[in-house]
């Protein structure tokens, strides 16, 4: 399974009405960080559990199930955190 995957499958517990993972990885290929091999990734997420929520607590939930893939298998993740209805989606 690929760290897309694992970041999806992960995440799966927020209950997402839309999830898009893009992996950026290579555009950042001889960066420190990517020496490590954790790889460079744009989340945009959807879920009616951030209702309420502000922006760092969606974020720390975000981090939180993805746990230790951070800094590992993810060097970089930059997020946007919705519920249903602030997306466009």
């Amino acid at each position: 399974m690929n760290t897309a995957e694992k970041i999806r499958q992960r995440l799966a517990a927020l209950n997402p009405e839309h999830i898009e993972i893009l992996d950026e990885s290579a555009k950042h290929a001889g960066h420190e960080g990517a020496k490590g091999g954790g790889g460079h990734y744009w989340l945009t997420i959807v879920s009616p559990q951030f209702a309420g929520v502000p922006t760092l607590a969606r974020h720390r939930m975000i981090y939180d199930l993805l746990g230790d893939m951070m800094h590992k298998e993810i060097h970089a993740l930059s997020i946007k955190a919705y519920t249903p209805g602030e997306s466009e989606f």
